[in-house]
């Protein structure tokens, strides 16, 4: 199945007319002073090493996973200065081979994970190895999570109550009134200033450069002379970042999902071509869904789908469900749908249930979990500090306006609330830095595996091909007619046997390497609680968690 995909065409024609106008102050980086400071870090920290212990309660991690911190300057500019502590999980390498109970598999080192964001932390990432998949991994690496700064419980970051996070029902006009846009105007500065009060001057440290060099810090606390790292998503963007700082330090890497690395990119351009994807993506969905109409009784058509999903929209703005589920949940909840194909099942019968009369799928679905407020609250407040202190943005609220009332026209389904998302980007208060022109040479760092679904819609496929022109002597393995967001160790043996050969022998196929498309979701029935079951195990099964890796849906993720 291949449904016509906006951006592929008329959305990347418009994506052409668009703009981003700078704003605010810009700092140039990386500075002499920050390089400085990063060696001195990374020295004081090999020397230091990592201890480990149990790690804590509040983490409910099984007691073979263990613990640490490691110390990084919150400005590198000042090594000598206020240092934060990132929490560092770890399982050891089994020395297991899963195909050989009798073959003792030799250590390869520390391979160190990053799911995404920003705001996502791996510290639960250790506990992969369990999965069938990964164990031929497991045998041979130490498996390491951490939680990046600002990400709790590493010198967490919150720019408001988390009592007031994630509250339902809200709306979510697909083509806002000017009234509804002078609202969330509104809170966007409040959130901005909100962010600088609670935070202060050290705001300003929390971003993308500053990541990768943490990353160089952990590294030398493992002990390792030379990085092996997996990113994914926004983990791909300072991953590459690293490669482009720390090429001499660079063992293997694996980019999945990869963000786009031009810095006219980041991060304005990228959001917009991101809403663009996901009406590509939106489409895919009820392409689907259409053709298991005598499953789910929702359109035989994408084109009646929609009509099924916008009766049931108009409805839970009147009258949410549970109370609790208005469009604006509605919305996020299908756009999780984007992200992964075998949410497909679930997200199909909760829509087909309520309008049939039961709501109770929906609400299950859909509605705010409260007991997250404060790590959705943690996340969010990362997510916008890293981005928006990563580079300019438009000030003037008139761009904005003008650049996705056009985008809007031909990709309603995400625009308008990826805007909500990041406007606080143009109220920041603090300075702004000119992104990093991320590229590497010939022979500079050894090649780097980037993997990309072409109908990836969180980080269009375009960027995968981006990423690949700036590393030198990369490889880029496509899932051929696929948008799942993150494809290692899912369900296609092809890309995932590429990965095994990389990591685990050092081989890599050509530069351009294709895979065919993992077979599509195969429908659940209304009612199957079997079904229902398995697909929440399938999500559980993601090295980075939820939708998103744990952040708000929205880029990069």
């Amino acid at each position: 199945m291949r449904a016509a995909a906006l951006y592929s065409a008329a959305g990347a024609m418009l994506l052409t007319t668009l703009s981003a106008a700078p704003a605010g102050s810009i700092e140039a980086a990386p500075r002499a002073d920050e390089r400085h400071g990063a060696t001195v870090a990374a020295d004081r920290a090999a020397s230091a090493g990592l201890t480990f212990g149990a790690c804590p309660k509040k983490l409910e991690l099984p007691s073979h996973v263990r613990c640490g911190t490691v110390s990084v300057p919150l400005d590198y500019a000042r090594p000598d200065g206020k240092q934060i502590r990132l929490t560092v999980s770890r399982v050891r390498a089994t020395h297991k081979d899963p195909n050989n109970s009798k073959r003792r598999v030799p250590r390869q080192g520390a391979l160190v994970y990053n799911p995404g964001g920003p705001g996502a932390s791996s510290l639960h990432f250790p506990l992969i190895g369990l999965l069938p998949a990964w164990k031929r991994l497991a045998g041979a690496y130490d498996l390491v999570g951490y939680a990046p700064r600002g990400v709790a419980p590493s010198a967490p970051l919150s720019c408001e109550d988390p009592k007031q996070f994630s509250k339902g029902p809200t709306q979510a006009p697909t083509h806002p009134s000017e009234a509804y846009k002078k609202e969330r105007v509104a809170r966007a500065k409040a959130y901005a200033r909100g962010c600088a009060r609670r935070n202060g001057s050290a705001l300003r440290h929390y971003n993308s450069l500053n990541n990768a060099r943490d990353l160089d810090v952990l590294r030398a606390a493992l002990g390792e002379r030379k990085l092996t790292f997996m990113g994914a998503s926004y983990g791909t963007y300072f991953g590459a970042l690293y490669a482009t700082l720390f090429p001499s330090h660079v063992r293997r890497m694996v980019f999945d999902s990869a963000v786009n690395p031009d810095p006219a990119q980041i991060w304005y351009r990228n959001n917009l071509a991101q809403s663009a994807a996901f009406e590509g993506r939106w489409a895919d969905f009820r392409e689907w869904v259409a053709e298991h109409h005598k499953v789910y009784r929702l359109g035989a058509t994408p084109e009646e789908v929609l009509r099924s999903y916008e009766k049931v929209r108009a409805r839970l703005a009147v009258r949410p469900a549970g109370g609790k589920v208005g469009p604006g949940q509605l919305q996020e909840a299908f756009l999780q749908a984007g992200y992964y194909d075998d949410y497909w099942p679930a997200r199909a019968q909760a829509l087909s249930a309520y309008l049939k009369g039961d709501p109770k799928p929906l609400v299950e679905l859909a509605a705010p979990v409260t007991q997250a407020a404060a790590e959705d609250e943690n996340s969010r407040a990362v997510y916008t500090a890293v981005e928006c202190n990563d580079a300019p943005w438009p000030t003037d609220w008139a761009v904005w306006d003008r650049d996705n009332t056009r985008l809007a026209r031909v990709a309603p389904f995400e625009t308008w609330d990826n805007v909500w998302m990041n406007l606080p980007c143009a109220y920041w208060q603090a300075p702004r830095q000119e992104p990093l022109d991320v590229r590497t040479g010939p022979g500079e760092v050894p090649p780097i595996l980037i993997l990309a679904a072409e109908r990836d819609a969180a980080t269009p496929y375009d960027g995968a091909l981006e990423m690949h022109r700036r590393l030198s002597g990369s490889v880029l393995v496509t899932e051929r007619d696929a948008g799942t967001h993150g494809i290692a160790y899912g369900p296609n043996a092809c890309v995932n046997g590429h990965i095994d050969a990389y990591l685990l022998e050092g081989r890599l196929p050509a530069r351009l390497t294709a895979c065919a498309g993992h077979p599509e979701p195969k429908p659940a029935r209304p009612g199957d609680r079997k079904a229902r079951q398995k697909l929440s195990e399938a999500a559980a099964t993601k090295p980075g968690g939820r939708p998103q890796d744990a952040t708000p849906a929205r880029l990069p993720h």
